[in-house]
């Protein structure tokens, strides 16, 4: 196991050499097979004339099965899965054009090794040599690939470490004079070194632990001067977060050494906390890159990254964690009661992950890992147990099935709100925090959660600092005239709003009387006829999914015993949006307990097109009440389509035809005696006139029916045969009208003293409500300060596309709750 023969060096190839060496880490999956080792070869030779220095793990899965011998071997026993990879290794001899002997005398060891350990006789570093045995294997073989003038080097040559209860840390003296004395003996300029090995100072092999290659790799960069450091893996680079967990995670392209090792701490597969110290002292750039794709620039780690846009640059989680909580009126005011408790929790050999402490002094808690947990409560009860017998203490309590979400960023450093932001993300999607810290120095939060939310936590978060866009699942039940132009809405808007507004609105499930269509992405299709048979238990817990931070439903069905689901929904932290009606205007008591389960849960109840369409109506109320002012009356035209109707019979056309004609443009109900009989400008009065703060229930609302008595309960078709039996009355109306210099506008008007009428009238020409166009609607608010002249809302209130527009809002508005850039 010695260097390469000097002889095989060329002369003009030496360590002294003016340029520094670029080094390289090569991970097991990117040697996995012999494709693997061309290309890692390519590389290395890209980067001529500089010297390279390459430092190699073992092929993919090798010390898995290496370590599986090694127990087998200790239990007396051969290991089955051994001949599989030692044929495995040899069948890359011939692809990579290498002698099929180059690795026999290694094997030989391996094999001479585990023979003696199934035979009891074990010595020091035989574990070391068995478990790593596979970065001797593939770093001959890369040596071997390059050629003659790269040295291959065993670790053990030349790194000499200590253990302690931090893992392996070099000995620098020691390991300087061995690396001396091989500089002076080997001239090449390129070498492969084996990752994971070491000795100690009496020459016993080690390792430098599981991820250990990637701290060999910073170790032989800072010994060997190394201008960078690259580690190839199967990966773009270090993500703002595990793309498994959170799919719309992005490569970071620069970040601090201190946020790296933040960020590999709490769980970044790609890197090891570790390996960063030797690269940060030295001051050495290190890169982490994808083999596969070597074009792509993948992630820069080093000492003053440019600022970033964003405060939080990435996110992580560590899973199976348990909750150790000392609580007790006797600690506070008590000096060394946390150190007695962790002293307890180091000395049971329990591993703290996060620590808080109430400012009361009342209770410390400690988070631990899963399979520690209960040695750290036996340690925990045998340090209190004076405490606890005489109830100073009462008692050391443990929750299972947590997980810590830590957000890391440079930026997070003296800035304003970060923990408010985050943690008001979380609770935005119901998610409770059983714990909450942030590190002195500012650069890392760490908020406990159930396991069971820990990945919807981290997606909530991703969003909450915008890397990547706030995703909002989105149900639709009625995609009929409002329903269909909303979806056409949502669809045209869906890539400007991604882009420009970091928002991703999902039409995951749309659903009429009979059937719903499901997708696991968003709706391409609004085939209904494809679908299943309508479960509405099935579409929420479709449209509340595990993977999705929001989850919004859409009512446009129009049906009464739909509202009585909304309650159900809003528990679950569904947030809900409906044009109808009935829940705002029907029983009171459950009005209030929709608006007691979206309190409660944090989901939104919006209805916004309830009353006046696309018209910012119920907004304008609430501003008005919220900045101090009090209503007294509103008035106006509360009807889109009655509006019509009104601002064009002027007795040049029958009103017969112009019902028929408001009919078929769509600004009827399919039943037009839904808007002739007034009920549904009562609703909007009564859902008004509640949004002010009066009681009033649909009963209590003085309503005029245009629909002749004749007329009221005959079948659709008939009725519609029998238009003509409204214009003798209509006429004789508006003649009277007329006869006064006045129009007829269906008005309706609620006050604070609980009145309400909506009826026919002829107003003056300099009522607000004469000049009305088209479809529009008219509200006037009549408040303490609008007492003169009234505060009017007043635009187009009838048609399905500004219906859908209202609706639209209302998802907007709630999505710029949540966090989106609206």
């Amino acid at each position: 196991m010695d260097a390469a023969p000097l002889a095989d060096a060329p002369a003009d190839a030496h360590w002294s050499a003016t340029l520094a060496p670029d080094a390289h880490k090569f991970g097991g999956a990117a040697l996995s097979d012999a494709a693997g080792f061309r290309r890692a070869a390519a590389l290395l030779k890209s980067g001529a004339p500089r010297p390279q220095l390459a430092i190699v793990s073992a092929t993919f899965g090798t010390t898995d099965r290496l370590v599986a011998a090694l127990k087998s071997a200790q239990a007396g026993r051969d290991h089955a899965d051994l001949p599989f990879l030692l044929a495995a290794h040899r069948a890359l001899l011939a692809p990579l054009g290498l002698a099929g002997d180059l690795l026999d005398a290694d094997f030989a060891e391996l094999e001479a090794d585990l023979a003696h350990l199934r035979a009891g006789r074990a010595d020091a570093g035989q574990a070391a040599r068995i478990s790593g045995a596979g970065e001797v294997w593939s770093s001959r073989l890369l040596a071997a690939v390059l050629g003659r003038d790269w040295a291959w080097l065993d670790a053990r040559r030349l790194l000499v470490v200590t253990h302690g209860e931090l893992g392996a840390r070099l000995d620098e003296p020691a390991t300087k004079a061995t690396l001396a004395d091989w500089r002076r003996a080997h001239k090449q300029a390129n070498l492969v070194a084996t990752g994971f090995l070491a000795r100690l100072a009496d020459g016993t092999a080690t390792t430098l632990g599981r991820n250990g290659s990637d701290y060999s790799a910073a170790l032989f960069s800072a010994l060997f001067k190394a201008r960078e450091l690259t580690i190839w893996k199967e990966v773009d680079g270090l993500m703002s977060a595990d793309p498994r967990l959170e799919p719309e995670a992005v490569v970071l392209p620069e970040l601090s050494y201190a946020e790296a090792m933040e960020l590999a701490y709490f769980g970044t597969k790609a890197l090891h906390p570790q390996s960063l110290a030797p690269a940060m002292e030295a001051g050495i750039a290190l890169n982490v890159r994808d083999v596969r794709q070597p074009e792509k620039p993948g992630t820069r780690v080093v000492a003053n990254p440019a600022p970033s846009a964003n405060p939080v640059k990435g996110l992580s989680l560590v899973r199976g964690l348990a909750a150790l909580e000392l609580q007790g009126s006797g600690l506070m005011g008590v000096p060394g009661s946390a150190e007695r408790f962790f002293a307890a929790l180091h000395r049971a050999g329990v591993s703290v992950v996060m620590i808080t402490q109430a400012s009361s002094e009342h209770s410390i808690c400690a988070l631990v890992r899963r399979e520690q947990a209960e040695a750290g409560l036996a340690a925990a009860r045998a340090e209190f147990a004076d405490e606890i017998a005489g109830g100073h203490v009462q008692g050391i309590a443990l929750e299972h099935e947590l997980a810590v979400l830590a957000a890391v960023g440079d930026g997070m450093i003296g800035t304003p709100g970060i923990v408010a932001r985050l943690s008001g993300a979380i609770a935005k999607a119901g998610i409770s925090l059983r714990a909450i810290a942030q590190g002195s120095s500012e650069r890392n939060v760490s908020l406990a959660v159930r396991e069971a939310d820990a990945e919807r936590a981290l997606r909530v978060a991703h969003t909450a600092f915008w890397l990547s866009a706030q995703t909002v699942s989105i149900g639709l039940i009625g995609p009929g005239n409002v329903g269909g132009a909303l979806l056409r809405q949502i669809l045209e808007a869906q890539p400007r709003l991604k882009r420009e507004r970091q928002l991703d609105l999902r039409i995951r499930v749309v659903a009429n009387s009979r059937k719903m269509l499901r997708s696991d992405t968003t709706l391409a299709s609004l085939d209904l006829e494809r679908g299943e048979p309508l479960d509405l238990d099935a579409f929420a817990k479709h449209v509340k999914s595990e993977h999705i931070p929001h989850a919004l439903i859409v009512d446009c069905s129009g049906r009464a015993d739909m509202a009585e689901r909304y309650e159900g929904w809003l528990a679950q932290g569904i947030h809900v949006v409906t044009p109808s009606k009935h829940a705002g205007s029907g029983d009171s008591e459950r009005l209030a307990a929709l608006h007691r389960a979206g309190a409660k849960s944090g989901a939104r109840f919006r209805y916004e097109a309830t009353v006046g369409a696309g018209l910012p109506v119920v907004m304008t109320l609430r501003n008005l009440i919220d900045t101090g002012d009090v209503p007294r009356s509103i008035t106006g035209l509360f009807s889109g389509t009655l509006a019509w109707l009104f601002n064009h019979y002027d007795g040049s056309r029958p009103f017969s035809e112009l019902l028929a004609e408001a009919r078929a443009a769509g600004y009827t109900e399919p039943d037009p005696r839904d808007d002739l009989s007034g009920t549904d400008v009562a609703r909007k009065a009564v859902i008004l006139a509640r949004e002010a703060g009066w009681p009033l229930s649909l009963d209590q609302v003085e309503v005029e029916n245009l629909v002749p008595s004749q007329l009221r309960d005959v079948p659709l078709p008939e009725f519609l045969q029998r238009l003509g039996e409204f214009d003798a009355p209509m006429a004789e109306r508006l003649a009277a009208a007329k006869a006064q210099g006045q129009v007829l506008r269906y008005l309706a008007e609620v006050d604070a003293s609980g009145t309400a009428t909506v009826a026919l009238r002829a107003v003056e020409a300099t009522h607000p409500a004469a000049s009305a166009q088209g479809t529009d609607n008219l509200f006037a608010f009549h408040t303490a300060r609008y007492h003169t002249r009234p505060l009017v809302v007043k635009g187009p209130g009838a048609g399905p596309d500004v219906t859908a527009a209202g609706v639209f809002g209302d998802i907007l508005a709630i999505a710029a709750h949540l966090g989106a850039k609206l």
